[in-house]
């Protein structure tokens, strides 16, 4: 989803905003340190409205649906089950519900579930706002980097101050906000690998411009 067009002056307001309301002294976050080809642990994602999934009832083909898309009430219909409630649910906790109710109707069900194409609920997404030439709010992905983030939205424009760039994240244990550094001009500019941090759902990279 882009980032819809506002003012230099509203987005600039904006971010003061943010900023003022986050505490913290703006330590940094490690480094992504998870090999590649390997899963590391990371919050599983909660399906949203307009989410594209795929269902696969093992043996039952005539049950399975191929790419079916979550409805803006929340729910979605398959084969014997209608307006089955998705949106907040995991892949796995969806699966499991699905099989619950075909169990009515079939032994023992073996149930897949695959989200194609996530969305994303506000709260699932990973926004980039500033100084970068696409500023966007994407969906979160397992084992999603800044480098990932910063490569969806074009990496820095010509005016980034990408080593003064924040990262704003909700503690939900305490219900308030922290304030990381970021790198972003070693990490995009220079390829420093130690620069790079895992990202989580609700995530917010702000980038401000340089001071001339």
């Amino acid at each position: 989803m882009q980032f819809p067009s506002i003012s230099r002056l509203a987005l600039v307001s904006g971010l003061a905003a943010m900023l003022a309301a986050c505490g913290g002294a703006g330590q940094e976050l490690p480094a992504a340190s998870y090999a590649a080809g390997s899963i590391a642990p990371s919050e599983e994602y909660t399906i949203g409205p307009l989410d594209e999934i795929t269902i696969h009832v093992w043996r039952n083909p005539e049950l399975s649906a191929d790419k079916v898309r979550v409805r803006p009430d929340g729910r979605l219909t398959i084969p014997l089950v209608q307006d089955i409630p998705a949106v907040g649910k995991t892949a796995t906790q969806l699966q499991e519900y699905i099989a619950g109710e075909l169990a009515k109707y079939i032994e023992q069900p073996i149930v897949s579930v695959i989200v194609n194409t996530p969305e994303g609920n506000f709260n699932q997404q990973v926004r980039i706002i500033g100084a970068t030439p696409q500023p966007a709010s994407l969906p979160f992905r397992a084992n999603m980097t800044v480098l990932d983030a910063m490569i969806a939205v074009g990496g820095l424009n010509e005016f980034a101050a990408g080593n003064r760039a924040k990262l704003i994240r909700l503690d939900s244990g305490k219900g308030a906000q922290a304030e990381y550094r970021l790198r972003l001009s070693d990490l995009i500019r220079k390829g420093d690998a130690s620069a790079n941090v895992m990202l989580k759902p609700g995530d917010t990279i702000i980038i401000p411009e340089s001071r001339f």
